[in-house]
């Protein structure tokens, strides 16, 4: 079997209901999804600079074919391959692009109750987790392996427009390496839990490069 790392989104789990399907999907094609809990150290005092230092730990135990980032988890993909570019990317809805406005919709507060999809109820996060997002610059540059970005035209959490200057930007650097593509379903929802069988394609393909010229 070889290995696929998931990396889920914010208030998410390794138990989603994408990472559940691609599992299905993938493993009688010879794929093990392996998504670690990044819900580190907890999720009241999440930080981001864990989230990616446990990536690279799993990056380098598992060897994966391909790193996947969903939303969030995009950004610590981002992060963690420039530490250890051993795979091509798959970002899922990512959140590029977002910089200052991680801060700017927050309530009042801290700590701050938001929805936690993986616990299906309200908990508290701190404040400074969002104030660290602000400043991450993980996407800034495009990364040096090959990446993938599907991308949902309705997406209701990570406005499309953002998604696409970032890729424009990366695209107009000429460092994007061979065979990165955009992917854009034009009736797909942040969640983009109808088009698993796409997305589950996606990673297919990018285990499995075209050879070159």
């Amino acid at each position: 079997m070889r290995n696929v790392l998931y990396l889920h989104g914010f208030a998410s789990s390794p138990r989603g209901r994408k990472i559940v399907a691609l599992k299905e999907i993938l493993r009688p094609r010879g794929f093990r999804v392996v998504a670690p809990d990044l819900n580190i150290p907890s999720f009241e005092r999440l930080d981001f600079r864990a989230m990616a230092k446990i990536s690279v730990w799993e990056m380098r135990k598992h060897l994966p074919a391909v790193v996947v980032g969903s939303s969030l988890g995009a950004l610590v993909a981002l992060q963690a391959e420039r530490t250890v570019p051993l795979a091509p990317l798959v970002l899922i809805a990512p959140a590029l692009g977002f910089g200052s406005r991680w801060t700017e919709k927050l309530p009042p507060g801290d700590p701050i109750a938001l929805f936690h999809h993986g616990e299906g109820r309200a908990l508290p996060v701190h404040r400074r987790f969002f104030e660290e997002l602000a400043r991450v610059e993980a996407d800034r540059e495009p990364p040096a392996a090959p990446v993938t970005v599907v991308m949902g035209r309705l997406d209701e959490s990570v406005p499309f427009d953002l998604v696409y200057a970032t890729w424009n930007r990366w695209e107009s650097s000429g460092r994007l390496a061979r065979g990165s593509r955009f992917v854009e379903i034009p009736d797909g929802d942040h969640g983009l839990i109808a088009h698993v069988d796409l997305i589950a394609n996606e990673i297919l393909s990018a285990a499995t490069p075209s050879p070159g010229p």
